[in-house]
C-alpha cells in the first residue's frame, strides 16, 4: 500500500520529505514517476488528469492538497472512492484578515495613490464613507470574515445556498431575488464560495451590472467564478469602482494577461490564505492511516455539492 502525490505546477519536495518522514520511504510515490501503481490506495492531489485515476485500479481515497476540491477532477474519481479536503483552522484567521486588508485598501484609495506615485502626483482624497460589505458564500470562511469586517465598523450581508437565519451582525439572503436584492446594496461583495456547476461564472456582466457603480468586488473564491473579460470593461467603463482578484482561471497568471495592467485592479498570486504544510502532512497521514486500519476518513466531502 502506497500514497501518491500527484501536485501539479509547485515544488512538493519539502511535502515529499515530511510524508516521508511520517510514513516511510517506501509507502510514498510521487507522480509521474509512478513505481508501483497497483500499490497505491490513496492520492494527495490538486490539478489532477483523469489519466492520474484510471492509472490506479486499486485505489479507494483522494485528498485535496487544499481546502476546496475542484483541483481533483471528481468526474474522473470513482464513485466508491473516498474523498477528502484539508481543514485548516488557520486558514479562516488569515482570509479573514486578508478581505479586511483589501477592502481598507479600496476604501483609502491606495490604488489611486499607487499609480499617482508612480507619476509623481500630489492629489488627497477623502476616505470613502461606504461599509456595507456582502459576502457571496457563508461557511467557516464567511463566518471569520464577517466577525473581522464587523469589529472594524462594517455592515455585513451575506447570499449562500441554503436560508440562514439573521444574526446581531449580518442580514441573510439566499435564492436568486435574494442575490438581486443584496447586489444593490453593498459596497463591497467578496467571493469565496466553492466552485461548482452553479458558482462557475457567476460574476458576469449581468450580476456586475447590479452592483452600484462605486463597489469593488474582491474575489477569494476561485479564477472561474469571475467572467475577466466582463470584469475588465466594467472596470474600464468605471460601471464598477475597483477590484482585487486573488485567484484566477489560469495560475500563474500569464505574463500576456491584460489583468496586470487593467487600472483599479489590485493582483495578488493565490496568498490569501495558505495551508501550513504540517497542517496538511498531520491531516494526510491520519486520513492514510485511518485508511490502512479500515476507519472513516475525516474531512469527507460531498459528491453532490462537490465541497
Amino acid at each position: 500500500m502506497s500514497l501518491l502525490v500527484a501536485i501539479a505546477n509547485r515544488n512538493t519536495d519539502k511535502l515529499q520529505s515530511m510524508l516521508k518522514q511520517q510514513l516511510g520511504e517506501q509507502q510514498v510515490q510521487v507522480w509521474p514517476d509512478i513505481e508501483d501503481a497497483a500499490a497505491i490506495d490513496m492520492v494527495l492531489g490538486w490539478q489532477v488528469s483523469a489519466e492520474v485515476f484510471s492509472a490506479l485500479p486499486n485505489l479507494k481515497a483522494v485528498s485535496s492538497f487544499g481546502a476546496g476540491v475542484d483541483g481533483l477532477n471528481l468526474d474522473a474519481i470513482a464513485d466508491h472512492v473516498s474523498v477528502t479536503r484539508i481543514v485548516d483552522n488557520e486558514l479562516a484567521a488569515d482570509m479573514a484578515e486578508y478581505v479586511l486588508t483589501q477592502v481598507l485598501l479600496h476604501k483609502s484609495h491606495m490604488p489611486r495613490y499607487w499609480r499617482q506615485q508612480s507619476s509623481k502626483q500630489w492629489r488627497a482624497k477623502r476616505v470613502r464613507a461606504h461599509n456595507r460589505v456582502g459576502l457571496l458564500g457563508y461557511g467557516q470562511l464567511g463566518s471569520a470574515i464577517a466577525q473581522r469586517l464587523a469589529a472594524n465598523g462594517f455592515t455585513i450581508k451575506a447570499w449562500s445556498n441554503s436560508e440562514k437565519p439573521d444574526t446581531a451582525t449580518v442580514t441573510h439572503f439566499c435564492g436568486d431575488s435574494g442575490l438581486n436584492e443584496m447586489l444593490a446594496h453593498v459596497d463591497f461583495l467578496v467571493c469565496i464560495l466553492p466552485l461548482t456547476a452553479k458558482t462557475r461564472n457567476i460574476i458576469d456582466a449581468e450580476l456586475l451590472a447590479k452592483l452600484p457603480a462605486h463597489a469593488v468586488l474582491i474575489n477569494v473564491g476561485r479564477g472561474e467564478h469571475v467572467c475577466e473579460r466582463a470584469l475588465q470593461t466594467a472596470l474600464s467603463k468605471h460601471t464598477l469602482g475597483g477590484a482585487t482578484l486573488d485567484v484566477f482561471r489560469q495560475e500563474p497568471l500569464p505574463e500576456e494577461s491584460p489583468l496586470w495592467h487593467q487600472e483599479n485592479l489590485i493582483l495578488t498570486p493565490h496568498c490569501s490564505a495558505l495551508s501550513r504544510i504540517e497542517t496538511v502532512v498531520e491531516q494526510v497521514v491520519d486520513n492514510y492511516q485511518r485508511l490502512q486500519s479500515g476507519q472513516t476518513l475525516k474531512h469527507l466531502i460531498s459528491r453532490e455539492r462537490a465541497y
